[in-house]
């Protein structure tokens, strides 16, 4: 089989990452053979796709302890950011940098797998999730080592679960979501049979992970450019239900029909709240289940308050903007199919009368004040806020 080598990146040719490796590994393979370093999944992968990079992760057969002391040596900081798992975080100029000892699972429950250090770069790349995950390159030659095909499978564009699908995600069975996450935005169709019966008949194991960790695959499915054929899937398949019951998963596609049509980039959060019924205390009660921020919570319980489909058209965008802000209402309009062009390049202006401009005008202070500033801003938001001199006519009309 012919070798294959990562191609030239800009991360590749890092300063910073040559003298972290010189600090892990000076003599390179010529004291082990194979060199004590290697980048491991997401850079390789995307690499070899020609995606950009985020992060960069590395793989050593070396011990955490080792790690730190030969960071240490070479002046490089280290943070021990998950040292039950054998991972060591270096702190670089060019951004963090997670080095993780090679292992193997000792035992399983689901949820979290307990480890072994290993000596094995297959060992460790077996216990790993997909055939694309487990690809690693050396960061001085930049030759890639394949165990379990994953480079056929990138080339095939196809997501395989490394192994036994079923044992796999057994293993953790956050790794359902993770499928669907990377066949969304790596796979092709049709998809791997083997991994869609898996993921189908261990959904219900779902059920036992943190909330926080559903909401997070969720969110991350949702934020890609378009998830809509793959949350369908998911819902044919029985997923969806398990993790997100109330969810109308045909209500995608058109919400990034529309963004699209707008040019307004992918929201995870309004392509969440466009799944959910246009119900307000079911939508806070959906995002305190998934455990969304407070803030998360707030925003799509005012998306939910949006008509129902069968309850006539949304509001004006201008005046629904002034009501719930600018992002809520955008969310809304997009996800009503109402016209979202008068935001375009619009700020939402603040309402000049003021309760003493009233009092001055001979009103007492008092809840009458309150009405007719409630009265006035109502009238003003319906004319398409005019002017100060014409809120000074309304104000006289209310006063009259």
């Amino acid at each position: 089989m012919a070798e294959t080598r990562l191609p030239p990146a800009d991360w590749t040719s890092r300063e910073d990452l040559a003298a972290l490796v010189a600090a892990l590994d000076p003599a390179g393979a010529k004291e082990t053979g194979s060199g004590l370093v290697r980048y491991v999944g997401g850079a390789v992968r995307d690499t070899l796709l020609g995606i950009a990079v985020k992060d960069i992760d590395m793989a050593t057969p070396l011990e955490p302890a080792t790690v730190i002391e030969r960071l240490k040596a070479a002046g490089i900081r280290s943070v021990p950011t998950g040292l039950a798992h054998g991972t060591v975080t270096a702190v670089l100029a060019g951004g963090p940098v997670e080095i993780t000892t090679l292992r193997r699972d000792v035992s399983t429950d689901g949820r979290h797998a307990t480890v072994a250090f290993s000596q094995s770069w297959q060992e460790d790349a077996a216990r790993r999730d997909f055939t694309i995950n487990a690809l690693y390159a050396d960061p001085r030659d930049l030759m890639v080592h394949d165990y379990f095909g994953g480079l056929a499978d990138l080339a095939a564009r196809r997501l395989r679960f490394i192994g036994d699908a079923e044992a796999r995600i057994r293993e953790d069975y956050l790794r359902i979501l993770r499928y669907f996450r990377f066949q969304a935005r790596f796979g092709s169709l049709p998809a791997d049979a083997e991994a869609e019966a898996a993921c189908s008949a261990l959904a219900p194991g779902l059920k036992g992970l943190s909330r926080e960790r559903i909401a997070s695959e969720l969110l991350g499915l949702l934020a890609l450019p378009d998830p809509a054929p793959t949350v369908d899937r998911m819902a044919e398949l029985g997923v969806l239900a398990v993790i997100l019951p109330e969810a109308d998963p045909g209500a995608l596609a058109p919400l990034i029909a529309a963004e699209t049509a707008h040019g307004i980039a992918p929201e995870p959060l309004r392509r969440l709240a466009a799944l959910l019924p246009a119900d307000p205390p079911l939508a806070e009660q959906i995002a305190a289940r998934l455990r969304l921020s407070i803030a998360q919570r707030k925003h799509l319980a005012l998306v939910a308050a949006r008509p129902a489909a069968d309850n006539g058209p949304e509001e004006a965008a201008r005046p629904l903007a002034y009501k719930v802000g600018r992002e809520a209402a955008l969310d809304r309009l997009l996800i009503t199919g109402s016209d979202t062009a008068p935001l375009d390049g619009w700020n939402i202006p603040q309402f000049p009368l003021k309760g003493g401009m009233i009092v001055a005008r001979g009103v007492s202070a008092g809840p009458e004040v309150a009405r007719i500033l409630r009265a006035v801003e109502a009238r003003w938001v319906s004319e398409g806020f005019p002017g100060t001199s014409r809120i000074e006519e309304l104000l006289s009309e209310e006063l009259d």
